[in-house]
């Protein structure tokens, strides 16, 4: 069992950046496919990034993509640049079962969550 802990929402300004972590309790996430999705309140959850097991391929979203950076060492991080309001969501990083190298754009490609993180961008 991996338990996930994302930190780092909180309120920003519109054009502002935060930047998320997602690290697991007594393990490093080294060997894990990861990504990032998210769920505004009444809308579906969606996918945001993913980082593979050796840090390359990445995927982005095409709403995020050359506003957000995924990154990755013994944890796993979001870097959000130039936020706008329709980022607001709450942020969930998840993990995929280490026989996969390449991470997934498909939430059910993962088996382990996070209880995620709020992000809150004001226009």
């Amino acid at each position: 069992q991996v338990q996930l802990v994302e930190s780092g929402g909180g309120l920003v300004q519109a054009g502002g950046s935060l930047r998320l972590s997602c690290a697991a309790s007594g393990r490093a996430l080294s060997d894990y496919p990861m990504g990032w999705f998210r769920q505004a309140p009444g809308k579906e959850r969606e996918f945001v990034a993913a980082i593979s097991k050796s840090g390359t391929p990445t995927y982005y979203a095409e709403s995020v993509n050359g506003r957000f950076t995924v990154s990755r060492d013994n944890a796993v991080y979001l870097q959000m640049n130039s936020l706008k309001s329709e980022d607001t969501a709450v942020y969930h990083c998840a993990a995929r079962l280490p026989i996969f190298s390449r991470a997934s754009t498909e939430s059910n490609g993962y088996v382990y969550w996070g209880q995620g993180t709020q992000v809150t961008v004001s226009s």
